[in-house]
Formats: structure tokens, C-alpha cells, sequence
């Protein structure tokens, strides 16, 4: 069962009144928002700089060992919503669990840039790590939601380009299928507070059009062979739990090692919402046995 303090999280995304027709404007200032609300620990330092125009942060810990690994980190938001900024507290607690420096990217959003944008930018970052001397052995993405699927396409790009691949990668509740073919998108058969099948599909069509099954769009239609060991771990609540399920079959029919947890009852991106959960350090923790043990 889960935590009294997941289901304080889900109460509180219950009671938020709703608003009709909200503008891109208003969803992205809400979503910061509400990511900006958790404080972030005197020790986390932000160090913002640039890749190629577009914001970006390393978040690392006073006085933390380092591992040498760096973590290439994609944020949610549906490709619509979302900021390195509101990122940050969750770049800390990411990096206090893996000793790893996080590289949050501020990729460029749609409508404004849909896709290849995301893409490119995350291409571009993981390049610019890579110049910086970091190791691909000792580089991970990561990324939630809407940054899974760009963590799992960056890699097929990648791969399909030449370039050396990181050591692993780490998603949290990735949506992989733009199209939304996936069986917990039915309308009321999972009890999700936080996505609805229609809200993703308008953030579908502004950034993918009429390429939702490209496999750099939604990467469940790409192919997963000579990709390096993934992590997922996803809710048993969540709209998106199919989009989970299909993408960890289609890796491991490819060949690919990978270690897959669903957490019972838990809600969309819980590691990154749920800050004082028990069910979020303890996913924290898988995240940093598996980067140790591939990194």
C-alpha cells in the first residue's frame, strides 16, 4: 500500500481546481510552479550555463565524493511544460543518491519547436558532455515522462549516428507511444490524478504532428538493438503504465538488459513529485545501484 506521504501527493493533485482551457503560458507556469515549490537543501549547488542556446544546470553536493559519473538529465512535461529551473530540487536529490554530477537541459519546447528540437538538443548536450571530456562509459541520461521517451529516442539517435553510447540509461514513467495505442490510455481504466489520455494527446500533436509513430517521436516503433542497459520504473496507477510495459518487452526482444520495477498503486513520475515519499528514496536508491553497477 502506499505511503500516507504518496497519498498526501495524490490528494493534493485531486483538490487542485481546475482550469478551463488553460493557455501554454498558464500550463508552464503552473507546472514550475508547483516544481519550484520544494525547497532545495543548502548544500545543492547549481552551477547554469549554456549548450548551444538553450539553459542548462549542473547540480552536484558540497562536499559530496564524486563517482566521475555524469548524468545527462531530461526533463517531464509532456514537451510542452517543464524547465531545468523546476528541475533542480529533484537534480539534488539525484545526485545525492547516485554521486553523480546531473546536467539538467532545458531542450526546446513545443508548440514553438516541436519535433526533431528535443531531439536535437539532447543530441547536441549529450556531444557537448562528450567534448567536455567526459567518457561515454561514464556518461547515464535519465529523464521523466516525456523525457524518458526523449532519453530512449536520444539513444537511437545516437546509436544511428556513430557516437559512442553512454553507459546506461534511466527512465521514470516514460512515455514511449505519442500515438497512445497503449491499453492503460482506455478511458477510466487506470485511476491517474495527475495525466489524462486526452491531456497528452493535445501535448502529442504539438510536438509530433502527424509523426506520432516515428520512432524518434514516440521510440516504442524504434529499435532497440545495441542499446546499452536501461532502467524503468513506472506506477501501476498511471495512464502511461502500457507505454512501460510494451517498451521494456520490445528492449529485452532486442537483447537489451533490462531491469524493470512497477511500483503498486504509485502515480506518474512519483520519484520526482513524491520529494518525502519512502517509495521515492527507495527508487532513488535502485537508480543508483544500477548506474554503480553499469558506469
Amino acid at each position: 500500500m502506499p505511503s500516507p506521504e504518496h497519498e498526501a501527493l495524490v490528494a493534493m493533485l485531486a483538490s487542485a481546481p481546475p482550469i478551463a482551457a488553460p493557455t501554454v503560458a498558464e500550463q508552464r507556469a503552473n507546472y514550475d510552479a508547483m516544481m519550484a515549490a520544494q525547497t532545495i537543501p543548502a548544500d545543492v549547488r547549481v552551477e547554469s550555463f549554456s549548450i548551444g542556446g538553450n539553459d542548462a544546470d549542473f547540480v552536484t553536493i558540497d562536499g559530496q565524493a564524486g563517482t566521475g559519473v555524469t548524468i545527462l538529465y531530461l526533463h517531464g512535461g509532456g514537451y510542452v511544460i517543464g524547465s531545468n529551473v523546476g528541475y533542480r530540487e529533484f537534480g539534488g536529490r539525484l545526485s545525492r543518491a547516485t554521486g553523480a554530477r546531473v546536467c539538467v537541459l532545458n531542450y526546446r519546447l513545443a508548440p514553438e519547436n516541436p519535433y526533431p528540437a528535443a531531439v536535437d538538443d539532447a543530441v547536441a548536450a549529450y556531444r557537448y558532455l562528450r567534448a567536455q571530456g567526459v567518457p561515454a562509459g561514464k556518461l547515464v541520461i535519465a529523464g521523466d515522462s516525456a523525457g524518458g521517451g526523449l532519453t530512449l529516442a536520444t539513444l537511437m539517435a545516437l546509436r544511428d549516428a556513430g557516437d559512442a553510447l553512454p553507459a546506461c540509461a534511466v527512465t521514470f514513467s516514460p512515455w514511449t507511444d505519442l500515438a497512445g495505442t497503449g491499453a492503460t490510455m482506455a478511458p477510466g481504466l487506470v485511476d491517474d490524478p495527475l495525466v489524462s489520455g486526452e491531456g497528452v494527446g493535445v501535448m502529442a500533436a504539438a510536438y509530433g504532428g502527424a509523426r506520432l509513430q516515428d520512432p524518434l517521436v514516440s521510440p516504442l516503433y524504434g529499435n532497440y538493438g545495441g542499446l546499452p542497459p536501461l532502467l524503468i520504473q513506472v506506477g501501476t496507477r498511471e495512464v502511461l503504465l502500457d507505454d512501460s510495459r510494451r517498451a521494456a518487452a520490445k528492449a529485452r526482444d532486442a537483447g537489451v538488459p533490462v531491469t524493470y520495477f512497477e511500483g503498486e498503486g504509485l502515480i506518474h513520475v512519483w520519484p520526482v513529485l513524491a520529494v518525502n515519499a519512502p517509495e521515492s528514496a527507495a527508487a532513488l536508491d535502485q537508480v543508483a545501484s544500477f548506474i554503480h553497477a553499469n558506469a
